[in-house]
């Protein structure tokens, strides 16, 4: 099988940048608030909690979602790909 050296050299840059900001990115994070004004004012007058944990949960189910459909859309264009080659 014929390779181009020349292209497989220009490639290996990209993936060490790539590689670098995705571990520079578990170090570094940044506090944010996440929450509308609404929320927040119903959240911290609430004495239980209970409703503060239900509100985390669908925002952690909201958050989720969208990975979740990520993943099934490339994993359906890697079997594409992958059945192109064969």
């Amino acid at each position: 099988m014929y390779t181009n050296k020349s292209k497989v050299r220009s490639q290996k840059p990209k993936v060490a940048t790539g590689a670098f900001f995705l571990l520079a990115s578990f170090f570094f994070s940044l506090n944010s608030n996440a929450q509308c004004a609404m929320c927040r004012a119903v959240l911290e007058t609430e004495e239980g909690g209970v409703k503060a944990e239900a509100v985390n949960d669908g925002i952690v189910y909201l958050m989720a979602f969208p990975y979740v459909l990520v993943g099934i859309l490339g994993y359906v264009i890697y079997r594409t790909r992958q059945k192109k080659k064969a």
